[in-house]
């Protein structure tokens, strides 16, 4: 049987070579606090397109400056941005790799000076700083930046959008019950939560007719959270809206003790994939090759999202092919290594 790992998919025309994603990652390195990108980033992602991963995803990356979860957090709120991403792109797809970007807004996590902003004003913590609950213009403008946002990817020649809806930032503050306490149309039920995705969502779409991801925590961990069967709906609504992939993290919108062991977001991905009939991604704790292979071999999750692993081993899609017993074709120029 041929490693699925290695199999190309296709998403609206755009194919992966493979199914190892490196799934975003913070690297707060844009040094000069102004969002734009630096020569770390040019390595560090241009180093795994050379060690052959299918799809890249760019770090969360803010539609506004008081979405920084840091000064150092990279940013494509301005035009001025555009340009040192479009390089990027550039650099990764020379080695045959797609490359996506991660648009995101902190809300009540930004570690920033000022005003911070969340759907209601409960900090994370007792350390945190308490956020401003956002107005309804402060919505339409957020969304706003998220549409404008998108709309700098495109023109900077990107492949995939990852709407970043996970780990307690804003979009995540608004689906959870924890930290979403208003009492207008964008809080209490269900469909009034995801309200404010779902305009994120439509805006963006207007202006973006690539594939589109949605990362999401399918569990709050909590008494009072959310359970991987309430993303089930969100989810529906997301397929309906035109979404091609929810890639499945979990946890991070309250403080709480959470059981790691290899793989243990995998059957959140699993619930989701088939409660909505909807494409998924699987990350957490995948180090092992044929790990990934058997996640996509029993069909629980479409692709492998890969990260501390990646940092660790910027080559391992050659790992995992030697563990696998399958041959791909590496770069040129190390041919004489590569086998």
């Amino acid at each position: 049987m041929a490693a699925k790992l290695f199999s190309p998919y296709t998403v609206k025309g755009v194919t992966f070579k493979n199914r190892i994603v490196m799934a975003p990652m913070c690297m707060y390195s844009s040094h000069n606090e102004d969002g734009h990108l630096q020569n770390w980033h040019r390595t560090h992602y241009t180093s795994r397109a050379v060690g052959q991963v299918g799809l890249i995803i760019v770090e969360a990356t803010a539609v506004s400056p008081e979405g920084r979860i840091s000064p150092q957090d990279l940013g494509i709120w301005n035009d001025e941005h555009i340009a040192g991403f479009q390089e990027l792109a550039g650099l990764v797809k020379e080695h045959g790799a797609k490359i996506g970007i991660q648009l995101a807004h902190a809300g009540r996590k930004a570690v920033l000076e000022g005003e911070i902003l969340a759907p209601s004003a409960i900090a994370f913590n007792e350390k945190s700083k308490t956020p401003k609950e956002m107005t309804k213009d402060d919505i339409a403008a957020t969304i706003e930046a998220f549409k404008k946002g998108a709309e700098r990817v495109k023109k900077a020649g990107f492949d995939v959008i990852e709407i970043h809806g996970a780990h307690g930032y804003l979009i995540n503050e608004f689906l959870s019950p924890l930290s979403n306490k208003r009492t207008d149309e964008y809080g209490g039920s269900a469909e009034n939560r995801y309200r404010f995705l779902r305009e994120v969502i439509d805006a963006v779409k207007t202006v973006w007719d690539g594939p589109l991801f949605v990362r999401v925590s399918a569990h709050d961990y909590h008494e009072d959270g959310l359970t991987p069967e309430d993303y089930i709906t969100f989810a529906n609504w997301m397929k309906e809206q035109g979404v091609d992939l929810i890639d499945v993290s979990s946890g991070a919108v309250v403080p709480a003790r959470i059981d790691v062991y290899p793989g243990y977001q995998v059957k959140y991905s699993e619930t989701i994939k088939y409660g909505a009939d909807i494409p998924t991604g699987a990350v957490g704790l995948i180090t092992s090759p044929l790990h990934a292979e058997e996640i996509l071999q029993n069909e629980r999750a479409d692709l492998i999202f890969l990260a501390r692993e990646l940092l660790r081993d910027p080559y391992w899609p050659r790992t995992a092919a030697k563990g696998l017993g399958v041959s791909i074709e590496g770069p040129k120029q190390y041919e004489r290594g590569w086998i």
